[in-house]
């Protein structure tokens, strides 16, 4: 299929961004190849927990892997973006913008998002990858307990334990030495479809743009 004629037809799926993803999802290879991106800077582990503003509950967790590339284990996760390609809950190619896009989406008036990072090594950095990638899709609920089990099978994190619960399972990351912690806060409405659907767009017509642009 033709790059635009592909964007476009992803773009048609938006209307399904606020579904939880629990079924088998397989981006080509073409898409994860082209979608690659690696950041500058040493290896680093980034744990990101949703908590709830009114009592403190955790909503959601998920997982960033900066290595040889960037991952994003966001299991069971309601995000999508038709420019990120996703293997079962692996989303490939997230560079600053669309790290944004996501954190915009989860940062609302009843969320914040505790970001915890930790530097580690490629070797580290390359295990944790491959062992996202070979877990499979997660079922609904499952976040904490998927994410949990994968650090604490990583040498390193044994103290990790494996648990149902976001915010427990924030707590024992915080406690492994070097972890820098910061919070991100927005005020938007609960329902963050129009702005999914508003960033779409808008990467739509820029990838547009280079396609014509690239054609001249």
């Amino acid at each position: 299929m033709k790059p635009l004629l592909r964007i476009a037809a992803a773009l048609a799926m938006v209307s399904a961004l606020g579904g939880c993803v629990a079924e088998e999802v397989w981006a080509p290879d073409t898409f994860v190849s082209t979608a690659n991106y690696r950041p500058t800077g040493p290896a680093t582990l980034t744990l990101m927990t949703m908590v709830s503003n009114r009592d403190g509950r955790g909503g959601h967790t998920a997982l960033m892997i900066d290595g040889a590339e960037r991952v994003l284990f966001d299991p069971a996760g309601s995000w999508y973006h038709p420019m990120i390609p996703e293997r079962n809950d692996v989303l490939y190619g997230m560079n600053p913008q669309f790290l944004q896009f996501y954190t915009d989406y989860h940062a609302r008036e009843t969320y914040h998002i505790v970001v915890q990072e930790l530097e580690i090594s490629p070797e580290t950095a390359a295990g944790l990858i491959a062992a996202v990638q070979a877990h499979g899709a997660v079922p609904p609920a499952r976040c904490s307990l998927s994410i949990s089990r994968v650090l604490g099978n990583t040498p390193g994190f044994e103290t990790i334990t494996a648990n149902w619960f976001p915010i427990r399972t924030m707590e024992q990351f915080s406690r492994l030495p070097g972890v820098r912690e910061s919070r991100i806060y927005d005020t938007d409405a609960d329902d963050n479809l129009e702005l999914l659907q508003a960033q779409a767009r808008a990467e739509l017509s820029r990838q547009i743009a280079l396609e014509i642009a690239g054609g001249n």
